[in-house]
């Protein structure tokens, strides 16, 4: 049914067909084997003294914020969903860093009485609805930077350009209240993510050294002497396609003599220097499995209509957030039976295309496609709602013991009026 290939052969071709049967399709399979290899592989490119936080929002899965914590990564959330997430799975609220550029009072508000006691602030006005939110409490919070930048090699640019995210440089110096004290909020750092998906290792270096430079230049420009550096991440993976997740073996020396540079006491914590990594850690651990519902011709070309469509992956690459969505399922070689054929989904509207240009083996109804690398920006990353349709079932395998399965769903509530 699926494809002897090397993603089917890890997670055992067998196996993923009791599944189907057991739980039918669309169905994702999340393997925490990947999550804590990929951990430990990203732990040795990095230098021993450098924090690494996982952004929750690539995969907010419980099973997967489980296994990247009790490897040793913190975790980075931008909304109260996900500090519920995080605190759920037992994730000491202290420790998570609060992210986002259009945070509410009453957000916040949230989650400093759930214990967050850390955030990046990313305007003034974003830092006095903090200092608002935070009463009595203590907290801490990172200026974000919208920094120079490079302009080579990267899936998705967040700095070097008109941006919602962060302060441009300049304005930091013309705004020396953002890194001084309000009430009990007080500024301990500054916090740079220039860009994504950078699967090479001397763009990715490159865009870690702007960063570190973004960073000194501030605390030079401001006189501010910053705590915590979070130098942002960009660490690259494949998207709905097979392919491995790249290896950065020269990073851990690199960036270590670019910190012993710029920051000579980063060693001994001064600064603390965090970086962030949402797919790399968690794009391989997932594989969505679909059934071909119809395959019809239409012209010169074959379409097969599967019963996973936008709703249940890729939805958001529409908004240009994520890869142009390009899904390949994963089978055996091509022969004189492998078709190029567009993916769709059974949404009703024309929109719902997995992918323009896949190459399947064999196309018929009923045949399950497996499509690899969707572990991040997967499930939840999709237009869930659109169209109101059942969504898959979410399996997560440790070896090949069922560890948990459930079925994400939207209900309605009544809504209370806000106070005037």
């Amino acid at each position: 049914m699926i494809g002897d290939t090397a993603l089917a052969a890890k997670t055992d071709r067998e196996r993923l067909d009791e599944l189907v049967r057991d739980y039918g399709t669309p169905l994702y399979v999340y393997r925490l084997d990947a999550v804590r290899d990929a951990v430990d592989g990203i732990r040795r490119s990095l230098p021993d003294e450098v924090r690494l936080l996982y952004s929750a929002k690539a995969n907010p899965h419980p099973a997967i914020l489980r296994a990247v914590t009790a490897h040793g990564a913190g975790l980075e959330v931008s909304s109260v969903g996900e500090v519920a997430a995080a605190t759920g799975i037992g994730a000491v609220a202290g420790e998570l860093l609060y992210t986002g550029p259009g945070k509410t009072v009453g957000e916040m508000t949230s989650a400093i009485r759930t214990g967050i006691r850390r955030f990046s602030v990313e305007s003034l006005v974003d830092r006095d609805r903090l200092a608002a939110s935070a009463g009595d409490s203590a907290v801490d919070y990172l200026v974000r930077i919208n920094a120079p930048g490079q302009r080579r090699g990267a899936g998705l640019r967040m700095t070097g350009k008109p941006s919602q995210f962060g302060v441009d440089s300049a304005d930091l110096v013309a705004w020396p209240e953002l890194l001084r004290p309000v009430g009990r909020t007080r500024p301990v750092g500054f916090h740079i993510f220039s860009a994504t998906n950078v699967p090479d290792e001397a763009a990715l270096l490159t865009e870690l050294e702007t960063n570190i430079g973004t960073a000194v230049w501030a605390a030079e420009q401001s006189g501010f002497t910053a705590t915590t550096i979070d130098i942002g991440g960009g660490f690259g993976a494949p998207y709905a396609a097979p392919g491995r997740r790249p290896d950065y073996p020269g990073l851990r020396v690199g960036l270590s003599r670019a910190l012993d540079r710029a920051l000579p006491g980063w060693r001994s914590g001064e600064p603390r220097v965090v970086v962030e990594s949402g797919r790399h850690l968690v794009a391989e651990s997932g594989t969505l499995l679909t059934t071909v519902l119809d395959v019809k011709t239409s012209g010169p070309h074959t379409y097969l209509v599967c019963d996973a469509g936008i709703n249940a992956l890729g939805g958001m690459h529409g908004l240009g957030r994520l890869l142009s969505l390009a899904a390949q399922p994963v089978g055996p070689d091509h022969d004189d039976t492998t078709s190029t054929t567009i993916l769709v989904g059974p949404l009703c509207t024309p929109m719902d295309i997995l992918s323009r240009s896949a190459t399947v083996t064999r196309p018929a109804v009923g045949q399950v496609l497996a499509i690899p690398n969707v572990g991040a920006y997967g499930l939840t990353a999709s237009l869930v709602a659109f169209l109101g349709r059942e969504l898959p079932v979410e399996v997560v395998l440790d070896g090949h013991e069922v560890v948990d399965a459930r079925r994400l769903s939207l209900t309605a509530s009544a809504a209370p009026r806000q106070p005037r």
